[in-house]
């Protein structure tokens, strides 16, 4: 490698060497010059390989200036390079520790989050721990208190109109019928039975009025109630089991034995069945 400012100094000498051979020779081949001339002394011209010499030293030293431009060059570079890369690895350093720094502070923050959960969970487990307790105390005065039976409701009852079959009348919800078939009095009273009824029962003077009412008039007749004093002599009870209270208008009739402890209406010897 070479450079043209390099070379100058080279270069100069070397033509100065050159012109010093030519003054030699022309000076050597002028012996008419005129003039007195002084005793000169001659220099000796320079042998070939002083020449040589000469010539290696300054193509040595260019190169050895060549040598040292390129190390510096190379050296300039490399502390650019290393400057460079140093600043590089500074500014990731920098990088880093901020991004360090931030994660950090980051960290810090869900923990100081994480703690005020912690603290409310705690908090509502208490509360929660309270109410459940509550609740057992008020099972257990539940379970202490006696169970208070609720009053039964009564609800009116509402009964289907009665309705007599033909021929039967109706008063205060007993239907009745009079019969004119002349029969015993338990004849009479199996008679009724089959019917799904019972011999007459009078408990009020109401009653006994509507069936005297009821009751043929102009000959003599008689008509069988449901009242006897079978179970006990003299002690007269209705067929459906209650006393006889009070009395009325009649008569104890034991014309055949079989007919005995019956109790009738009496007009006439006839008897015939009343319902």
């Amino acid at each position: 490698m070479s450079t043209p400012g390099g070379s100058l100094p080279c270069d100069g000498m070397y033509s100065k060497l050159i012109d010093d051979e030519a003054s030699y020779d022309e000076l050597n081949r002028r012996p008419d010059v005129g003039h007195s001339v002084s005793h000169v002394r001659v220099i000796p011209r320079p042998s070939g390989p002083r020449l040589y010499r000469l010539a290696t030293i300054c193509l040595a030293t260019l190169c050895a200036v060549l040598l040292i431009s390129v190390i510096a060059v190379s050296a300039h570079y490399k502390n650019k390079s290393q400057g460079g890369a140093e600043a590089t690895a500074e500014a990731q350093k920098q990088t880093q520790d901020f991004n360090a720094s931030a994660l950090t502070i980051t960290i810090s923050k869900l923990q100081k989050e994480r703690e005020e959960l912690q603290k409310e969970r705690d908090e509502l487990q208490k509360q929660r721990d309270e109410l459940q307790k509550q609740r057992d105390e008020l099972q257990a005065k539940l379970d202490a208190k006696p169970t208070a039976k609720a009053p039964d409701v009564v609800r009116p009852t509402t009964k289907a109109p009665i309705i007599c079959p033909p021929d039967w009348l109706l008063f205060n919800n007993s239907c009745y019928s009079i019969s004119r078939n002349t029969r015993s009095w338990p004849e009479s009273k199996s008679f009724c039975e089959s019917k799904g009824a019972y011999l007459a029962i009078i408990h009020t003077a109401e009653e006994q009025t509507f069936l005297w009412d009821l009751l043929p008039r102009g000959h003599w007749n008689s008509f069988w109630f449901g009242i006897t004093d079978g179970d006990t002599e003299d002690h007269w009870k209705w067929v459906d089991g209650s006393s006889l209270v009070g009395g009325g208008q009649w008569i104890e009739s034991e014309p055949e034995r079989e007919r005995e402890d019956s109790g009738i209406e009496s007009e006439t010897r006839e008897r015939e069945d009343s319902g």
